[in-house]
């Protein structure tokens, strides 16, 4: 029985989709249409996700594709008190917090941001110092350690409430919001000057 999770059906309804219960369920009996639609439904996210905590396209390809091996692997032993969503979100978190810990200094091609195209109306002058303020931003967040990063990059650009970070970091909430405030600091500090 093929898994289509939001198609419309053949005589013009609209077929409810899938919930994510059941295609855990059928995924984890070895059915690999149903861990593929598990797959289409949260892979985009799960790859915008590693993408702003590695800030590396390729790495983070990486960091997801191993994320969903490793749950195809262990779906077996998923006991669903958390919803796929977020068992998935933690398994890719907790990936790219190893590749964040164990990562030496290189500045990878991916990380290096293309110039902007050039705007007619706006002065060489601005230019360079939006340039200059992007490039104070990317260090700024390089300096942040792995926890504070992915903690920061959780809550303020994926708008992850921190009950959830603490379940997916497996610390404390107290803990979050510590990380996040400290990232904060940084960053405000760091990027005093443009202002």
């Amino acid at each position: 029985m093929p898994v289509e999770p939001d198609r419309g059906g053949a005589d013009g309804h609209t077929v409810a989709p899938i919930d994510d219960g059941l295609l855990t369920v059928r995924a984890a009996e070895g059915d690999e249409e149903a861990f593929e639609a598990l797959v289409h439904r949260y892979g985009p996210r799960m790859l915008r996700l590693a993408t702003r905590l590695l800030g590396s396209g390729t790495e983070a390809e990486d960091a997801v594709q191993e994320a969903f091996v490793s749950a195809w692997r262990k779906l077996p032993e998923f006991r669903g008190e958390a919803g796929f969503g977020t068992w998935i979100h933690r398994i890719v978190t907790n990936r790219c917090l190893n590749a964040l810990r164990t990562r030496r200094p290189v500045t990878d091609l991916d990380t290096v941001p293309e110039p902007a195209a050039p705007d007619h109306q706006a002065s060489p002058a601005r230019a360079a110092e939006s340039h200059a303020a992007a490039e104070a931003l990317t260090g700024a967040m390089a300096g942040l350690s792995s926890e504070q990063r992915v903690c920061w990059v959780l809550r303020e650009v994926e708008g992850v409430p921190y009950e959830t970070i603490a379940d997916m970091v497996g610390i404390s909430q107290e803990a979050v919001r510590a990380r996040v405030f400290r990232a904060r600091r940084c960053l405000t500090e760091a990027m005093a000057a443009w202002r």
